[in-house]
């Protein structure tokens, strides 16, 4: 199980410092409606994590089992598409850095978060976590981890947690710290949403290319 849980966790990171989902929670925070909304982004935030890593890891059991050297080829084709989706994705983020001097171009939905109510950040929660391409692959990549340390069924249930607990994590702490200390973190979540807008794409690249070609490396390594 061990090796489960250190295959996951750059996974899990992957999934974690992803600064768009980080920047819509603060803006949610900084909201007039901020305790609804932000619990609802935070609890479809949650169940789309849950939902993509289960699901691939189901579908990552349909790897041949009769014998246990049968399906690393497999395994290892798998993890070289993720890999190269990885790296094609990185590519994408890094020509997408503004220029000196350029502000950012965030998405334009952003701009209506004041009006989202609890059922729109709850869906929209949902769709930047299970839908996203990135995390995507991201999940496709735990199921496969998972699937390949032939675990038990505790054991499985035990380390998705620990990927949920992990990829959630960034947007889960400063919802909670908002709904606990509200009033001495709107100037610091307000710094941490410029910074994060600024850097997202330079953040995105080097995390992704580093995910990447980790997952190269463990593809090769199953032939």
């Amino acid at each position: 199980m061990n090796g489960a849980i250190g295959g996951i966790l750059p996974l899990a990171l992957g999934v974690a410092i992803s600064p768009i989902p980080i920047i819509a929670a603060i803006l949610m925070l900084l909201s007039p409606k901020a305790r609804v909304t932000s619990v609802g982004f935070l609890l479809g935030w949650l169940v789309g994590i849950i939902v993509a890593v289960t699901v691939f890891t189901l579908l990552a059991s349909v790897l041949p089992e009769d014998d246990p050297d049968a399906s690393k080829p497999i395994q290892g084709v798998i993890q070289l598409l993720l890999g190269a989706g990885l790296l094609v994705l990185a590519v994408g983020q890094w020509r997408k850095r503004p220029k000196p001097g350029e502000e950012p171009a965030l998405p334009k939905w952003m701009q209506a978060i004041d009006k989202v109510t609890f059922g729109g950040a709850l869906g929209l929660g949902f769709l930047l976590s299970a839908l996203n391409p990135k995390n995507l692959i991201m999940a496709a990549g735990a199921g496969t981890e998972i699937e390949a340390a032939e675990l038990t069924g505790g054991e499985i249930v035990l380390v998705i947690a620990i990927y949920v607990l992990i990829a959630a994590s960034t947007v889960a702490i400063p919802v909670i710290a908002y709904l606990l200390a509200s009033a001495k973190l709107r100037g610091p979540l307000d710094a941490l949403r410029v910074w994060l807008a600024h850097e997202n794409s330079v953040i995105m690249a080097v995390l992704l290319l580093v995910i990447g070609i980790s997952m190269l490396g463990k593809g090769i390594g199953s032939f």
